[in-house]
């Protein structure tokens, strides 16, 4: 009898919010400073937050500070100031890098199913 014959053995939790969060990093660099920045923030941070659970309840430590570092960045309660060239640079960049941060651990963080 074939045991792939349900799908997978695993499950991967981290992946629809990571692709959320992905999109929103990416829709805050087009309205970066805009009107939308407050709820991207939000939204950005929470997903942070999520995926960062999923990380812990598939047992991959080591995606835990990566994204509780992604959650105090973009927190909207207290924000960081970017300004200055160096800064708005490296907050450009920052976005790049989180949404490929976000998509990666989507795809690797992953638990086995439980029927």
């Amino acid at each position: 009898m074939d045991d792939n014959r349900y799908g997978p053995s695993f499950q991967r939790n981290a992946l629809a919010p990571g692709i959320l969060a992905a999109l929103a990093l990416v829709a805050a660099q087009l309205w970066l400073a805009g009107a939308w920045d407050e709820v991207l923030r939000y939204v950005i941070s929470i997903l942070a937050l999520i995926v960062g659970w999923f990380a812990i309840q598939a047992k991959h430590w080591w995606w835990v500070p990566v994204f509780a570092a992604i959650a105090v960045i973009w927190n909207p309660i207290v924000p960081f100031e970017w300004q200055g060239e160096a800064l708005t640079a490296f907050w450009f960049w920052g976005h790049l890098v989180a949404a490929a941060l976000f998509v990666v651990a989507g795809f690797l963080i992953k638990s086995p199913r439980e029927d």
